[in-house]
């Protein structure tokens, strides 16, 4: 897979382990970082020291955020030329049809519920992993 590293974007310590863990199962070896709230993205993705040699190959962004919520995150990376074309799946519990919508609206490439079972949740991060990291033709630098 690529070496590109994964922005996890979850506010949850519990949703932190357990996504690290699926990822660590699955051999998904990428550098990951993870920001506990929106601010603290935005800030990782825009701070202007070194902005492009930490640019993601991949974002996991949970809706419900402490600060800034999810889909505000999405709008500013979506409208920053910098970020625009990062891979964005929505990875998060809600099953609001609006949320749905919005998140695709807003430029989301994926929307992913998580899974309640852990094998489950293991599968659904090895097939984001293998799509987005691997298959997935990522746009050149």
């Amino acid at each position: 897979m690529t070496s590109r590293p994964i922005l996890l974007i979850e506010d949850n310590p519990d949703d932190v382990a357990l996504t690290l863990r699926a990822l660590k199962k699955n051999h998904i070896l990428n550098p990951i970082t993870v920001a506990s709230d929106g601010a603290e993205a935005l800030e990782f993705l825009f701070d202007d020291d070194d902005t492009h040699a930490r640019e993601p190959g991949l974002i996991l962004l949970d809706l419900k955020l402490p600060k800034v919520d999810g889909l505000e995150v999405l709008r500013r990376i979506r409208a920053d030329e910098r970020t625009s074309l990062i891979p964005i799946v929505v990875l998060t519990s809600s099953k609001l049809e609006e949320d749905v919508l919005s998140s695709y609206r807003g430029g989301a490439n994926a929307y992913v519920r998580k899974p309640v079972n852990f094998a489950e949740f293991a599968e659904a991060i090895k097939t984001l992993g293998m799509f987005w990291l691997l298959l997935n033709e990522a746009v050149p630098e």
